[in-house]
């Protein structure tokens, strides 16, 4: 594949972009673009712009590119030019002619040198025309045209004569200011590589905060020079030194991408009171008690504390530019302050009545320390448990009635609540949460009645909870988050995408667009070219089954493209008797389960074909047949590999339930033959259940998981054949 010839005018050197090849073989792409109609007559777009139309005409990609800039404008936009074409190179297959002659004309114009980029403030509106004439993007701001180009490569075809460049108008701009994705690098650490990959997926998808939690129980992962105890006994598993952060800052600013850090405290602090256990609330011993990681909290009586906290976050804050600075605050036990008797005695003489009043006045102080740097404080919305600054950031995560109850209070609000991916849910379960509904997340408050669990009585949801437009104004933005208790690099791809490319259309796209079964329709299509452009997610899924089945992973293959993962923390093993607890080591993360993905395309294509058959189209009765099949047939291969493969184990009841689900399929495609129906409803009833057991957090508590926690994504599908199936035959 040649390298596109980009040739620039207006006083800036001539580039030659470098190609990224291929991050998937070309046929599984093609394939994946051909199953989703990718060369009909709409191009996949994800986020969908405000305003979209499309034009007749396409423009074939041929010869080079041709950059004419219309004013003056920064040199970020020079090395983003750079990047867009060697992503359209990887898209398209485009060779381009060697003496670089134009057969891509692409006008620019940037309107603005925008002073608030890199702020809450940037400038992202721009608008696109593309057609036989060539592509003309206009934007208020360098950030308009990073999010220009980012669809600008959304409408590029592959068609069987070469790629070509959809027509289209668009005029598009943000919902949401604050479109954030949150990365856990605490639990375990994420190299410098993985994050910038992160955020080229974030570029081309829009999303524009890189929330980085970088402390907490397992390990607190920034140099300090002032407290080196930090990374020698707190940084286990890795740290980053000043200079990356430094580079990470830099490479997220040239893609219009802030980088806001994390520092939690006063609890989840037992790697930094490792270091420091003078600061602690309670005795903190080594080497590591699983009792205490998620406990440890900092002793708020302790003048010294407020010393200790104002130097640590004044050189972070120094490393990290953004205006926003989180530090946590959620989750902390009273106990580790009641069962101290000099803090019972200091909340005593302070009259203070309560653990969340003692936060409060540490909220206060945190607060002004911060203000001091120049930063804006955020935090988990347990802080709005006793009044607090209304300048305060709040980021409710419990559910979204914290988002009405923190807006009514006039602060701040980014919504995390919803957006939880460690839960595992397939992309559409986040995607139907939109960040200004206070009903939109939640536990049902008879669920939590019937649970007789008072700490979930925080997850409930309120009824009664309403938003008016000054609430809604209030509203900054939302992110997912991802919490890495259980994921591992190579797991960090396909755990983050595609489902952060479905709440990046959530958080930018107007609130009208909703359809899940559109979703459901993009989402491979969007993933193929984010896969093509340098995600990891198949890459990695491969990796990590030839560690498994180092004899051949192809029945193991066919397995995890029909199953899931069980949901709701299951798979965490935080409740029951299977429970995990943390330890100085992280748990391998090497089982099926692990490679299994909350979002199964094959499952999901099976569906809309079943819903098409039963409609009328009955010549992809032949189609459906050949897969069920498989499905059915795989068992036997899997038994087989096992042999030699025994890590394949525990996922063996998985796949002989499919084979299971498989044949009620078939037999319902057939009905040839009576006593078939039954058995069917058995094994539905088996699937079932087995998806009942992970639905919520009330039912991970008290149900067994099935064997190799996994789920049968295949099972609606199954269901349906075997609904529409006459009695008898």
């Amino acid at each position: 594949m040649a390298p596109v010839h980009l040739i620039v005018e207006k006083s800036t050197p001539m580039f030659r972009a470098r190609c990224i090849r291929s991050r998937l073989p070309l046929l599984l792409a093609m394939g994946v673009f051909a199953a989703m109609g990718r060369g009909r007559a709409a191009p996949v777009l994800m986020p969908q712009p405000m305003d979209y139309h499309q034009r007749g005409g396409t423009l074939a990609l041929t010869g080079g590119m041709k950059v004419e800039w219309q004013g003056a404008h920064p040199t970020v936009l020079d090395r983003a030019v750079v990047r867009f074409a060697a992503r359209l190179t990887a898209l398209s297959g485009w060779n381009a002619v060697p003496d670089g002659s134009p057969g891509l004309i692409l006008r620019i114009t940037c309107r603005s040198p925008d002073p608030d980029w890199l702020t809450i403030h940037m400038r992202e509106h721009y608008r696109l025309r593309t057609g036989p004439q060539g592509v003309t993007l206009v934007a208020d701001g360098p950030a308009g045209v990073l999010r220009g180009l980012s669809t600008l490569l959304q409408l590029v075809e592959p068609r069987d004569t070469g790629a070509v460049l959809s027509g289209a108008v668009v005029d598009d701009s943000p919902r949401f200011a604050w479109r954030g994705l949150l990365v856990d690098v605490s639990r375990h650490f994420m190299s410098v590589t993985a994050l910038e990959r992160q955020m080229d997926m974030m570029e081309l998808t829009k999303l524009n905060v890189l929330h980085l939690h970088l402390s907490d129980g397992q390990g607190f992962r920034v140099e300090s020079r002032l407290f080196p105890r930090l990374q020698q006994v707190a940084g286990a598993g890795g740290y980053y030194t000043r200079q990356q952060v430094r580079a990470l800052v830099g490479y997220a600013a040239d893609r219009g991408i802030r980088i806001v850090p994390e520092f939690d405290a006063p609890g989840h602090s037992y790697a930094l009171l490792r270091a420091y256990p003078q600061y602690a609330a309670q005795p903190v011993t080594t080497p590591m008690d699983p009792r205490r990681v998620v406990r440890a909290a900092l002793d708020p009586s302790n003048p010294q504390t407020y010393v200790f906290l104002a130097q640590l976050y004044h050189e972070m804050a120094g490393l990290f530019p953004d205006a926003y600075f989180h530090v946590g605050g959620d989750e902390v036990r009273p106990d580790e302050w009641t069962a101290n008797p000099k803090i019972s005695a200091f909340m005593k003489q302070h009259g203070y009545a309560d653990a969340p009043a003692l936060q409060a006045a540490f909220t206060q102080r945190v607060q002004a320390m911060l203000a001091q740097a120049g930063k804006v404080m955020m935090g988990w919305d347990e802080l709005i448990q006793a009044p607090v600054p209304a300048s305060i950031v709040i980021e409710p995560w419990r559910g979204s009635r914290y988002t009405a109850q923190a807006t009514a209070a006039g602060h701040p609000v980014v919504v995390s609540a919803g957006y939880y991916l460690d839960l595992l849910l397939p992309a559409q379960e986040h995607y139907r949460v939109d960040p200004l509904d206070p009903q939109g997340n939640g536990l049902p408050p008879d669920q939590v009645a019937q649970a007789h669990a008072s700490f979930l009585d925080a997850f409930a949801l309120d009824p009664t909870a309403r938003m008016t437009p000054a609430q809604d104004r209030r509203v900054m933005g939302a992110e997912a988050a991802l919490w890495t208790e259980i994921v591992a690099e190579d797991m960090l791809d396909s755990r983050l995408w595609p489902r952060s490319a479905a709440l990046a259309e959530r958080f930018w796209s107007p609130a009208s667009v909703r359809d899940a079964d559109s979703l459901v329709m993009r989402l491979p299509v969007v993933q193929a070219e984010l896969e093509k452009l340098g995600n990891h997610a198949t890459l990695d899924r491969q990796r990590m089954m030839d560690r498994l089945a180092p004899h051949g992973t192809a029945p193991l293959a066919t397995l995890l493209s029909v199953v899931s993962p069980v949901r709701n923390y299951a798979l965490n093993h935080v409740f029951g008797p299977g429970r995990i607890p943390p330890t100085e080591t992280p748990q391998p993360l090497d089982r099926v389960a692990d490679i299994a993905t909350p979002d199964s395309f094959a499952a999901a294509a099976f569906m809309r074909d079943v819903q098409a058959y039963l409609a009328g189209r009955r010549d992809l009765a032949a189609t459906l047949r050949v897969r069920l099949e498989l499905w059915r047939d795989n068992d036997g291969r899997l038994r087989q590999a096992a042999r030699v493969d025994t890590a394949l184990d525990e996922a063996l009841p998985a796949s002989a339930l499919l084979a299971q689900l498989a044949q009620a399929g078939l037999d319902a495609l057939e009905n040839a033959h009576t006593g078939w129906q039954p058995r069917a409803r058995d094994v539905l009833a088996t699937a079932r259940a087995q998806f009942a057991a992970s639905q919520s957090i009330l039912a991970v508590r008290t149900m067994p998981q099935p064997a190799g926690d996994l789920l049968q994504a295949v099972t609606p599908g199954i269901a349906a054949l075997v609904a529409a199936a006459r009695p008898g035959g």
